[in-house]
């Protein structure tokens, strides 16, 4: 069974960063593509940052294309996102989603109707003084 876990999320200060992973378990994360959302309240989730199978695609929305990284360890099944410079607007619980497995050169989605195998639960993340 496929299953994802996020983690880092926390109440930070606007300017700070944080990490966030998403952990595999049940699959190897490096047959899969990663893609990372975020909902705020009261608005409909939007994709953020992706990556593919190979690490030869990754897309970053524009909105924080400047601040946001994301990379992968698959020795330790994670795929992470940095946030660098957080603002309140990007206060939201933030879930990551798996695609595959992949063969070498498809790409990452960051469309949330697209039927990923599998979802996280979250991690929330507020920025806040």
């Amino acid at each position: 069974q496929l299953r994802l876990v996020e983690s880092g999320g926390a109440v930070v200060q606007p300017g700070g960063s944080l990490r966030l992973s998403c952990t595999a378990s049940g699959f190897n994360i490096d047959d899969y593509a990663i893609s990372w959302f975020r909902q705020a309240p009261g608005k409909e989730r939007e994709g953020v940052s992706c990556i593919s199978k190979t690490d030869t695609i990754s897309i970053t929305v524009d909105s924080v294309k400047e601040r946001f990284t994301i990379s992968r360890d698959n020795a330790k099944n994670t795929v992470y996102l940095q946030m660098n410079s957080l603002n309140p607007d990007d206060t939201g619980v933030y879930y990551c989603a798996a695609d595959g497995p992949q063969g070498p050169w498809q790409p990452c989605y960051l469309q949330k109707t697209y039927e990923f195998g599998a979802w996280g639960q979250g991690t929330q993340v507020t920025v806040s003084s």
